[in-house]
């Protein structure tokens, strides 16, 4: 994931021979579980004429969130996320949450101008994402667009990647500036990321898929309701003056005709190459990998030029749904999330996998690197979900994950264990392992790995959260830490509210 903080591999030549300390370190202590979203600001709003838009909106819904601590104030956290979501795509605004006691308390702020609801021109806002400089300098990037329906205006087709920064720990931010902008009905720039670099604060780096469909569909219309577009090449954008502006937007890969990238992510490794993660989607079978696929590319120069896309393993997700009634539950399945050691360099990267049961269910799976992403490592099962319980409470999806400052790399998941034979309700659970390595390739291993901590207090029904195209909390959760321990950032449902945000610690 984006934005890493300084991270220590501990691995004394004296534990290597002895051997005697065990790649799992101990148990997580976990924090208090804190609310972070409350009321939507958007309640009263009329700007954005919800009677006259399509679709239904979910009020008081706050799901898709995501995390980052500043490296120069521990006790600066701030995360955002989508508020009042709407079934068809999108959502009325996007709002942080600003904790300075290191996740205790939290105030809620909108990301201002990139809705109508929050000041801008457009409808809706998705995909959130936030990521500090190492000068204490905070980026957003949001994707902004407006409601697609019948009768068809030129205006429905108008949406752009809108980028701003704070100086003051996410209280207040900047005017947006545009990284991108079209008005044609037929592309749609989608799943963006944004990365400061932590090597350098002039240094931020935006990546995006742009789906380019034939002339007679409509791409802002069925964007986000397909994951295999007429081509979807990932596009890249940076900024060398900490966000101010920002250079020309450019594509660097395209994978061929019907085939597409997603859930593009840079991370930095500690000499400043760029390590860009993605799913690279094949219709065709050019090197038998049709279907989901995760791989890398590299720039050694800030993004002026990159690598060969390269290989790192089949993406074999299957639907996650309820195991009751069949029902889809949206998830992160054709996202995988990717995470770096500040000091050694090594890349974790993590994705949903359904080849450990055989494909009945998903899983978690997990692979590194140990040299830069070039190779990488067999993929194994890391989530602790009992096999004892039926196969369809086993299904694990939408990880992240993460390195804390003393090099332990976790990663979290929601399940289905503790769900009940009920068509009415789905019991859902969010939970972390973690593997603290001792030599290099310890984490390689999924003996490795364990401790699992629940990181809710019981469990929420995921039928209650926002349907769109499944009962959908996020096709991501946030995942960063304050030193050794973790800071998970994850939606559920809440009370009478579908979906809200929740903060807690585990280290």
């Amino acid at each position: 994931m984006p934005s890493r903080r300084a991270v220590t591999f501990i691995a004394g030549t004296a534990l290597i021979v002895a051997g005697a300390i065990p790649a799992i370190a101990g148990p997580l202590t976990t924090g208090p579980l804190v609310q972070v979203s409350g009321t939507s600001p958007f309640l009263d709003c009329t700007a954005d004429a919800v009677e006259d838009q399509s679709g239904t909106v979910y009020l008081n819904s706050e799901v898709e969130p995501w995390i980052d601590v500043n490296p120069t104030d521990a006790g600066n956290v701030v995360g955002i996320w989508q508020a009042d979501r709407w079934d068809n795509g999108g959502a009325r605004g996007l709002v942080a949450g600003v904790s300075q006691d290191g996740g205790g308390t939290w105030q809620q702020v909108v990301i201002p101008d990139i809705t109508l609801c929050s000041g801008g021109t457009y409808d809706r806002a998705t995909d959130p994402w936030v990521s500090f400089g190492p000068d204490g300098r905070l980026h957003q990037l949001a994707l902004s667009f407006n409601d697609v329906a019948p009768p068809f205006e030129p205006r429905d087709f108008d949406h752009a990647l809108l980028a701003s920064y704070s100086d003051d720990g996410g209280l207040t931010w900047t005017d947006p500036v545009e990284v991108i902008r079209d008005l044609d009905a037929n592309v749609f720039n989608d799943k963006q990321t944004i990365t400061a670099d932590p090597t350098d604060p002039d240094l931020v780096y935006a990546v995006w898929d742009r789906l380019v469909f034939p002339g007679s569909e409509r791409a802002s219309v069925i964007a986000g309701f397909v994951t295999q577009a007429f081509t979807g090449p990932f596009w890249f954008a940076r900024s060398t003056d900490g966000g101010v502006t920002w250079e020309a937007p450019k594509e660097i890969y395209d994978p061929g005709m019907r085939d597409q990238t997603i859930g593009n992510q840079i991370v930095v490794q500690p000499d400043g190459t760029l390590v860009n993660v993605f799913n690279e989607i094949r219709n065709d079978n050019r090197g038998g990998r049709r279907g989901n696929n995760v791989a890398v590319m590299i720039s050694e120069d800030q993004g002026v030029t990159w690598s060969e896309r390269i290989f790192v393993s089949r993406l074999g997700t299957i639907e996650i749904t309820d195991p009751d009634t069949g029902d889809p539950v949206r998830t992160g399945d054709i996202i995988p999330e990717v995470a770096v050691d500040r000091t050694t360099g090594a890349l974790y990267a993590v994705w949903q996998d359904a080849r450990f049961s055989g494909g009945q269910f998903d899983s978690i799976a997990f692979s590194q690197s140990l040299d830069g992403g070039l190779t990488w490592s067999q993929p194994i099962k890391v989530n602790a979900t009992p096999g004892t319980v039926p196969p369809g409470n086993q299904q694990a999806f939408t990880a992240s994950v993460h390195v804390a400052d003393d090099g332990t790399v976790g990663v979290t998941y929601y399940d289905f264990r503790n769900n009940t034979p009920s068509p009415t309700t789905l019991p859902t659970d969010y939970w972390m392992v973690h593997s603290h390595p001792t030599t290099p390739t310890a984490c390689a291993s999924a003996a490795n790995w364990g401790n699992e901590v629940r990181l809710t207090n019981t469990p929420f029904d995921m039928r209650q959260a926002p349907f769109a195209l499944g009962f959908f909390v996020g096709d991501y959760e946030g995942l960063s830490n304050i030193g050794s321990d973790f800071t998970a950032f994850f939606s559920q449902s809440h009370g009478t509210d579908p979906a809200s945000t929740f903060f807690r610690t585990a280290g």
